[in-house]
């Protein structure tokens, strides 16, 4: 690119990564510069004019000093560039990752790795932990590994900041959360020091339910976790990026379940199983708590787009928040004066597509939403604000006879007259709005038929018609226990 003091921070940045230390040397004005949220918005208008007016330097001879920068790296520039996965200095690192599967030395491959690579950054791992997915090494052995890389990679990443998002940015609640988390378990460290190991019984019975409550509140870690699985890494799952986020994803279910027996064991009195979940799930929130900040965090700031933040944060009050609340501030405050604050996307409606039909949470053809409502395990029926059928579903197992000469046929006399005052008085309370639904359950050739009607409103709250639901819910009584694996048996 040519450079001119008219260039843009970002853009110089962008082609030039490693002109962002030399920067900072220059003035400590350029500090802020660290903050990969105010570089991607703020590094967009700046121009290399105003961040010399801003750092207290002659115009020219920053742009000079720049040049040579340039120059002095040479082909190290080049390389610097090169995509992610690809390069030297990639194929060293995931050398390295080969080479500890394979069982070598751990102290081995630190002394190895502060030889080749001394400077690395946490996109780098996590690109480097991509590539070696992507070419058939198994997400559990990474998963089963994954401590260990970050061991070796930890004097690195000690020496990086952490990401300083603004208030109110995703990664900042991220954050945020993850400083109440700390307090909780440290909160459940010194309970269960106090009840000695093994847990001696008076104290046990002294802390048990003091014990519980920390436990139950330290189960909202779910809900952080359910906000990266299902704002954040989808995200990254559109620029290819998938493999640490599957290992991570796979540790959160490890550390729901380490707590999930935690509490079954609180609840059946055994002290010494419960205190051994507690300890291997606190572990591990730790351990993900420095994984999150030194990895994840900083390597999606770099990679996703303002647009894209915007939708990570539409969407997360439908999940919701563990113990804390969003701070005010993103990004209408974090945005440069005289650039315009992007409007959060719609949530969930994906890219425009010709011939489909835009839905709340998404997109479809009418023939996929014919097929989609066929293949629904219930029988549905939909009367329209006018008491007259408009539609039913054509399963393969109908519970009761439908054909289509009902559509369009007024409601009421699709019923027995002994049946209409039932219709009406469903019609009445939900057109007025006192109810909103209304439930049958019948026997009916030894089969238990459940019947469901919902009143069915606009967003404005105006009655639009009725949905019945009907289902055969025989085979589903009888379930008992839990099934958590698939049982096909080969034919």
């Amino acid at each position: 690119m040519v450079i001119t003091l008219g260039t843009k921070i970002n853009d110089l940045l962008r082609d030039y990564p490693y002109l962002l230390d030399y920067l900072i040397s220059l003035s400590p004005e350029f500090k802020r510069l660290k903050n990969p949220v105010l570089r991607k918005t703020m590094g967009r208008v700046a121009t290399l004019q105003r961040a010399a007016t801003m750092g207290g330097l002659d115009p020219d001879e920053f742009l000079s000093g720049i040049q040579a920068e340039i120059d002095r790296h040479g082909r190290a520039a080049a390389a610097e560039t090169t995509p992610a996965g690809t390069g030297p200095r990639q194929e060293a690192l995931k050398q390295i990752i080969r080479d500890l599967h394979a069982g070598e030395d751990m102290e081995v491959l630190k002394a190895r790795f502060r030889e080749i690579v001394r400077d690395v950054d946490a996109g780098e791992i996590a690109a480097m932990e991509q590539q070696l997915i992507a070419e058939g090494l198994p997400v559990d052995e990474v998963k089963r590994l994954c401590d260990v890389h970050v061991e070796i990679f930890k004097e690195a990443l000690e020496g990086q900041d952490r990401p300083e998002p603004p208030p109110g940015h995703p990664v900042h609640t991220f954050m945020k959360e993850n400083r109440a988390s700390e307090k909780i378990i440290s909160d459940l460290a010194i309970l269960i020091g106090r009840l000695g190991r093994p847990p001696r019984p008076e104290s046990w019975a002294e802390h048990r339910d003091e014990l519980t409550a920390l436990v139950d509140e330290l189960f909202r870690v779910d809900l952080h976790y359910a906000r990266k699985e299902n704002q954040l890494f989808p995200m990254l799952e559109a620029h290819h990026f998938t493999g640490p986020s599957q290992v991570m994803w796979s540790i959160h279910d490890d550390i729901r379940g380490a707590l999930k027996e935690a509490r079954r064991h609180l609840a059946g009195g055994d002290a010494d199983k419960a205190v051994d979940n507690l300890e291997t799930a606190t572990r591990a929130i730790r351990d993900m708590i420095y994984k999150e900040e030194h990895i994840l965090y900083p390597t999606s700031l770099d990679m996703l787009s303002q647009d894209e933040w915007l939708k990570v944060k539409a969407g997360e009050p439908d999940i919701g928040y563990a113990w804390v609340q969003p701070d005010e501030g993103w990004p209408e405050r974090i945005v440069a004066a005289g650039e315009e604050v992007p409007s959060a996307p719609e949530v969930g409606a994906g890219p425009e597509i010709e011939g489909t039909l835009r839905l709340d949470t998404g997109r479809l053809s009418a023939a996929q939403v014919n097929l989609m409502l066929k293949h629904l395990p219930v029988d549905l029926t939909f009367v329209d604000a006018q008491d007259r059928v408009a539609y039913y579903s054509e399963g393969p197992e109908r519970i009761f006879p439908r054909s289509p000469a009902i559509i369009g046929r007024e409601v009421r006399n699709c019923h027995p007259p002994k049946s209409v005052h039932l219709v009406n008085q469903i019609l009445d309370a939900f057109k007025s709005g006192r109810r909103d639904t209304a439930a049958f359950w019948i026997q009916l050739g030894g089969r238990f038929i459940y019947i469901r009607y919902f009143a069915v409103r606009d967003e404005a709250g105006e009655y639009q018609g009725v949905l019945e639901v009907s289902q055969d819910l025989t085979e589903l009584r009888k379930l008992e226990g839990q099934q958590r694996l698939l049982d096909w048996k080969d034919e």
